[in-house]
């Protein structure tokens, strides 16, 4: 039935990422700079996963690299918000931080490879 059994892995690791990014966000400390970017963090650390489900039911090639840049966008996005928040500077937390944020320039290149290898890059 799949004939590319690799996509749903990447439709795995971009969900579970959605899920780290959210439970990251929710034990940030409550404070007006947080009360700003958290909402950005949880939107672009989700929006991987969703456009790249989206791109693998697209009809045509033009749309399939238009959502893999969109999910190349939003992780560099998620990068960003992720150095922007303020964290209660715990171990725990700015280890969560740096490795969330390793994960989000991984997803970078694993979308890059993708365009390239469509001809979209």
């Amino acid at each position: 039935m799949e004939n590319n059994p690799k996509k749903y892995d990447l439709e795995e690791r971009t969900a579970v990422y959605a899920e780290r990014i959210r439970d990251f966000a929710l034990k940030l400390p409550k404070n007006e700079a947080n009360k700003e970017y958290i909402p950005q963090l949880i939107r672009s650390g989700s929006s991987p996963g969703a456009n790249y489900i989206e791109a693998n039911e697209t009809l045509g090639d033009k749309d399939f690299k238009m959502k893999i840049k969109t999910c190349r966008r939003e992780a560099k996005e998620s990068a960003y918000w992720l150095r922007m928040v303020i964290t209660d500077g715990t171990t725990e937390a700015n280890n969560e931080r740096a490795a969330l944020r390793q994960e989000a320039k991984e997803l970078v290149l694993i979308f890059t490879a993708i365009l390239r290898k469509r001809g979209g890059e």
